[in-house]
């Protein structure tokens, strides 16, 4: 049967007899196996050398590709009251649409005319100012009205002054003849008292002589004080030619520091118009944000304040509002030993939450339910959790995403690196190897010269 013990029966049984015995004898079972096992391990053999892609999985969640296209929140720039809302939760409005109206809190805007008195302080502060404006016009006037009063007595004295010195000249003159006048007439009657002494002349001639002499010399007084006085009339002119340039520029002086002091409260007045303007520029923008406008199309999905009378802080949130319009992308985040294998525009496979699929990481062509992106941006700093977040868009060489798709929806990512065979990758995976780091190559754009 078995033949375990030395002494055999095989010999003195006839097996073909027994037709179990005769089908166990004639089976060739371990050629069978032998083959089998050939043929699994030729399997493995060339299994090793079929291609591989090498991935790295990362969990992310669906977001969109602009900042404003995220969900967001609508704050209350000012602190009030809520008065009225006129939407609910799932809405959709527009831009521009009302969502809430509130009322005001602050005791300084109570006054329901706070627009119209601050206007109306607002305009007697421009009038102050346009009556300063012409105060110093007038003075402008009257200051070049001195001046020019000033250059005409200027002038005239100069013109009385050239007078008083041609006088002087001329009475000069005048003296100066007197004088030789009178030395000749005192010759003359020192020749005639001589000739009288003499008797060739009689009393008479001696007479009319020294009278003639005495005349002279009275003339010769009278040019002399008449030089005098021209004199001091150009000295009298000097003096009013001082006292006029001292007169008008005192007046000049005075007239100027009126007008620099209109100009000063001109400009005071002007600084206070302009706070007045924007008071009243803050109070109407203002009362402008009384009501909360949507700032773009979309949902509102939630109401963090609700209810009437509910006050609100400046900057509270009010809203959560989801824009209407939004492109697509998924936020992944990857180990720090993995950020040097990224590059942008390489390309991901993505499964979202709720999209069955089947998945095989290493041959992505082959994998069902799974969608193509690239990779769009890479952070420069960690994280909070410790990874660097990656930005991927959709691939437009791919299927199009899901329209079902929501934003904060999870997924599971495969970043497609180096394509290598089955057992290179088995044998990384065993020595805990990263996988290999390459480059993608990239299209030259130079010209052949």
């Amino acid at each position: 049967m078995l033949n375990i013990s030395r002494n055999s029966i095989s010999a003195n049984i006839v097996s073909k007899r027994f037709a179990s015995l005769n089908s166990l004898e004639k089976r060739k079972s371990g050629r069978v196996f032998i083959r089998l096992m050939a043929v699994l391990f030729g399997f493995l053999f060339v299994v090793m050398f079929i291609p591989w892609t090498q991935n790295i999985r990362a969990s992310g969640n669906v977001t969109t590709l602009k900042p404003d296209q995220r969900p967001q929140t609508i704050h209350s720039i000012i602190a009030g009251r809520i008065e009225k809302w006129f939407v609910q939760e799932g809405d959709y409005v527009t831009k521009g649409d009302t969502i809430l109206f509130i009322s005001e809190i602050k005791d300084e805007y109570f006054d329901p005319s706070l627009l119209q008195r601050t206007q109306e302080q607002l305009n007697s502060k421009k009038m102050a100012v346009n009556s300063y404006m012409e105060k110093v016009k007038a003075l402008e006037s009257r200051i070049e009205a001195l001046v020019q009063t000033r250059k005409l007595k200027f002038q005239q004295a100069q013109n009385k002054l050239q007078q008083s010195k041609l006088k002087v000249i001329s009475d000069s003159i005048d003296y100066q003849a007197s004088i030789i006048n009178y030395k000749i007439a005192k010759q003359q009657y020192q020749r005639m008292e001589q000739l009288y002494k003499d008797g060739l002349k009689s009393l008479t001639d001696f007479e009319n002589r020294n009278l003639k002499v005495q005349k002279t010399q009275a003339a010769m007084i009278s040019a002399e004080n008449k030089l005098l006085t021209s004199r001091n009339e150009v000295i009298n002119a000097q003096v009013e030619l001082t006292s006029i340039q001292a007169q008008y520029q005192n007046g000049i002086a005075k007239a100027e520091s009126e007008k620099y002091t209109a100009l000063s409260s001109m400009y005071d007045a002007e600084a206070v118009v302009t706070k007045l303007q924007n008071k009243y520029i803050n109070y109407s923008m203002r009362s402008g944000m009384y009501y909360i406008k949507a700032p773009l199309d979309g949902y509102i999905t939630k109401a963090i304040q609700s209810g009437i009378g509910e006050t609100l802080k400046e900057g509270g949130e009010i809203v959560s509002i989801m824009p209407a319009r939004y492109d697509l992308a998924v936020e992944m985040y990857v180990k720090p030993i993995d950020l040097p294998l990224l590059n942008k525009k390489q390309h991901i496979r993505i499964q979202f939450d709720g999209w069955p699929a089947i998945v095989f990481s290493g041959w992505p062509n082959t994998s069902y339910g799974t969608y193509g992106g690239q990779v769009f941006a890479i952070d420069n700093f960690i994280s909070s959790n410790g990874k660097y977040r990656v930005l991927v868009a959709p691939d437009p060489t791919d299927h199009p995403w899901p329209d079902a798709l929501r934003v904060g929806a999870g997924t599971t990512n495969m970043v497609l690196l180096k394509d290598v065979p089955i057992g290179y990758e088995l044998w990384r995976k065993i020595n805990g190897f990263p996988p290999d780091f390459y480059k993608p190559a990239q299209k030259s754009t130079a010209k052949k010269q």
